[in-house]
């Protein structure tokens, strides 16, 4: 039997040398805003996504893979965090599962491009699942860089949930070491944060080693680890960075007690055995984060092409 094939396509380039083809149900939202493309798609295979600048940022089907992997090491690795800061983050997704954790009594979340967060409010409710009313929130749409450097507010943990360094997107001046500098000023003494990296597999490693290798300049702990996200077509991987706390140090048990203790209602995908297995990095891929010699800096950024 013949199976129906799609007839649209998007193409999101992972490398220079190789693309990932989603087949599209129907473009349900598309703009051109100050800072970046905004494309709101159904896609056949993942359901609706977010695609920004050509590049696939979430998909319906497995975004909670992606936003649980940010945002819960971190989270857990502090004793009781209460105040977060949340750069990007516009589809709501990371801001509903910082909310989960009981202790949590504010958040602020700095996204510079008030479109995205407006179409994402209106066409992304499964992923912010009205996180975006709750009482605890403050939403900012502005530069986040701009603002962490000029507040004297101080947060527990702060996620950096933003796009990939594209050159001339609004992202690209979040890698840098100064960056990583401003944000460690404005951590409590035990405080955290948490990021996304870029890809991890060995054929186009230079985000996720170059991130890792300029985090290490910063900070005392810096964790990589990975998770398998399929909508985006390679291994993805984040890094944990921290004053004090290193998330490699659990077993599986105290991982998921502090889960049953300080997070509402159930995870989809993270728990002990997923955290310990998210930190277990190949011998070849821990070689090339030991290799890593490349320091991002303002006036030497990465740019993902």
């Amino acid at each position: 039997m013949s199976q129906e094939k799609s007839n649209k396509w998007f193409f999101d380039h992972l490398s220079p040398f190789e693309a990932h083809m989603h087949g599209i149900e129907s473009l349900v939202f598309s703009k051109k805003t100050a800072f970046q493309t905004l494309e709101i798609l159904d896609l056949k295979t993942y359901g609706r996504c977010l695609v920004l600048d050509g590049k696939m940022q979430s998909s319906e089907v497995d975004e909670c893979i992606y936003h649980e992997a940010l945002v819960h090491p971190a989270m857990l690795s502090h004793p009781k965090p209460k105040n977060v800061f949340i750069v990007g983050g516009g589809e709501g997704a990371t801001l509903r599962e910082v909310l989960r954790h009981k202790s949590v009594q504010h958040v602020l979340m700095v996204d510079i491009d008030q479109e995205v967060v407006e179409a994402c409010k209106t066409h992304l409710p499964k992923w912010h699942q009205g996180a975006f009313e709750d009482p605890r929130l403050r939403l900012c749409c502005l530069d986040a860089r701009q603002y962490l450097e000029e507040t004297d507010e101080v947060f527990d943990v702060i996620i950096i949930d933003i796009s990939e360094p594209i050159e001339e997107g609004p992202a690209y001046l979040l890698y840098t070491t100064e960056f990583y500098q401003i944000v460690m000023e404005r951590l409590s003494k035990d405080g955290l944060i948490a990021l996304q990296a870029g890809t991890t597999t060995l054929s186009y490693l230079k985000n996720f080693t170059a991130v890792c290798r300029t985090l290490k300049e910063v900070f005392p702990i810096v964790s990589p680890y990975q998770a398998s996200i399929p909508s985006f077509g390679l291994p993805w991987g984040f890094a944990l960075a921290s004053k004090t706390y290193d998330p490699e140090g659990w077993d599986t048990k105290e991982i998921d007690l502090r889960i049953k203790e300080r997070v509402q209602g159930e995870l989809l995908t993270y728990d002990g055995k997923t955290h310990m297995g998210q930190f277990l990095l190949s011998k070849q891929l821990r070689s090339e984060l030991v290799k890593e010699v490349r320091i991002i800096e303002d006036n030497h950024p990465l740019y993902v092409r």
